[in-house]
């Protein structure tokens, strides 16, 4: 269920990446995109009960890590979101992927070539603004004052570090305008689909099964 796979990097470099994947070789082959930087860790767990329920219904599964993410040996300042995104075309052949669900801002790297899903998808812009007020919080209780104007003018030049994450300059520009667009055979799932809040809204990593079954039973029913 843990391995790891191998992706081109830049200049003909290449890295092995963690993954996480329910594959017994079926007919139907869901490649996941996960949420980014701390809704990653609230909803990883999610995630993986998701794929679990997938994998029970009869569909394959694939969760791969892309360069820069959890224990990847990249360095996440140097990563981009066109590299990103060219990162989850080559997993989608890779593995062979018939379908994809994306989740929260892996929506923005979602393959444009696959039917499937986007599940509460976020966008760049309000990313960016979630890490830059998390930060601007932080600074004011620890008696600084930080100016959200001025850090995103810094950020493009020379990159930033929010929320303990390293995003380069390319990335933060990328962001500003990066918006999730819905390709031919992809559908949005809205969180009111799944019932409750969406668990990235709790202050601590957590788990809902109604919202794992609800999720999974979508996938599961949609996919031909």
């Amino acid at each position: 269920m843990i391995s790891t796979w191998t992706i081109a990097g830049p200049y003909g470099a290449t890295t092995d990446e963690l993954l996480v994947a329910f594959d017994r070789a079926r007919a139907r082959r869901v490649l996941v995109c996960p949420a980014w930087f701390d809704e990653a860790n609230k909803l990883r767990r999610f995630t993986v009960e998701v794929m679990r329920r997938l994998d029970a219904a009869g569909i394959d599964s694939f969760l791969p890590d892309l360069p820069g993410c959890n224990d990847s040996l990249a360095p996440l300042g140097g990563q981009t979101l066109a590299g990103w995104q060219a990162g989850m075309q080559a997993a989608a052949t890779t593995f062979a992927a018939t379908h994809v669900l994306a989740i929260r801002a892996g929506a923005l790297v979602a393959p444009a070539h696959l039917p499937g899903w986007h599940y509460a998808a976020q966008s760049g812009p309000k990313l960016l603004r979630g890490l830059i007020r998390a930060r601007t919080i932080a600074a004011r209780e620890a008696g600084r004052e930080e100016n959200a104007d001025a850090l995103m003018e810094w950020g493009r030049a020379e990159g930033l570090m929010l929320g303990g994450w390293t995003l380069g300059a390319a990335m933060i520009r990328e962001l500003e305008s990066a918006e999730p667009a819905l390709a031919e055979g992809q559908s949005d799932i809205a969180q009111s689909q799944l019932g409750g809040n969406g668990l990235w809204l709790r202050a601590e990593p957590g788990d809902d099964s109604a919202q794992a079954d609800a999720l999974a039973g979508i996938v599961a029913g949609s996919a031909p």
